[in-house]
């Protein structure tokens, strides 16, 4: 199977390098790299260069500088990437992050895995931090969803799913599409990605209003949003933050703000979410 990995990087000087070096050191060496210098001011261009002179697996192309927000961006440089290529030369679509630390075996499992597993749609390893001078994982999101950083596809699942849409909540959007149509998601936890950068540190956007967009751009309707609003707020047992987000969702809602997913595919969004919460608070 050949892969094409698509990289958007912005000011990413000082991780970049880690994260080609890593995919240089690969046993498994079928893969396309493009990486996608989405209006860096930093030294990336340079860095991008290194890679691009020396190793004819590597490419690049440049953007224009855009809003730093929460998925628009990113997927708006890869889909840029992903439209310089030829999808038919490959069998795999991936979307990494500029500032991950692969395994030097990850692209070979991630290939058996696929070849293996047919229903495998999606698929990938478990975010690591540095913590105190260890490695420790992430814990984010739950051991069984493929994080943004290091997503795998098999292209006929991308196909088959519409690509990746524009919008915050992509990366969970995907996952819910693909497994709607019959597709696995699998996460494989012996593959750890080392995550350089902790995400978040650079949105503009506060916290209570990061999920009160998020929960109205992954298309959930007002009951499912107030109780996932209520379960943030109960992290933090803050009242006030549940009264942010729901003033942040309402908010996008009288805005009647553009969605990038279909109404049928929102309703596929609100079935799982609905199916999930019954399953936990109801054992049904």
């Amino acid at each position: 199977m050949k892969f094409l990995i698509i990289i958007p990087a912005h000011n990413e000087q000082d991780n970049l390098s880690f994260t080609l070096d890593s995919l240089q050191q690969q046993r498994f060496e079928e893969f396309k790299v493009v990486i996608v210098n989405d209006g860096s001011t930093d030294n990336t261009s340079e860095v991008i260069q290194k890679y691009t002179f020396a190793d004819s697996r590597f490419e690049t192309i440049n953007l224009e500088k855009s809003a730093h927000q929460p998925g628009s961006k990113v997927v708006n440089a890869f889909k840029k990437g992903l439209g310089t290529q030829n999808t038919h030369d490959f069998d795999i679509i991936c979307k990494f992050d500029a500032d991950i630390i692969l395994e030097e075996n990850y692209l070979f499992e991630i290939e058996k895995s696929f070849i293996n597993n047919p229903k495998y749609g999606l698929v990938g390893g478990l975010l690591y931090i540095e913590k105190n001078g260890a490695w420790v994982y992430e814990g984010n999101s739950n051991k069984n969803h493929v994080r943004g950083p290091m997503k795998a596809y098999r292209k006929e699942c991308f196909e088959a799913i519409g690509g990746l849409r524009e919008t915050l909540g992509w990366d969970n959007i995907d996952s819910v599409l693909l497994k709607n149509l019959g597709w696995e998601e699998i996460v494989l936890p012996d593959l750890k990605v080392k995550l350089i950068k902790i995400k978040g540190a650079d949105y503009t956007i506060k916290p209570a209003d990061y999920y009160g967009r998020y929960f109205y751009f992954l298309g959930l309707n007002r009951f499912l949003t107030y109780v996932a609003a209520g379960k943030e707020a109960m992290k933090i047992k803050s009242p006030w933050f549940l009264f942010r987000i729901i003033s942040s969702y309402e908010k996008c809602k009288s805005q009647n703000l553009e969605l990038k997913i279909s109404k049928s595919e929102q309703k596929v969004v609100n079935e799982q979410r609905w199916n999930m919460f019954k399953k936990k608070w109801f054992r049904l």
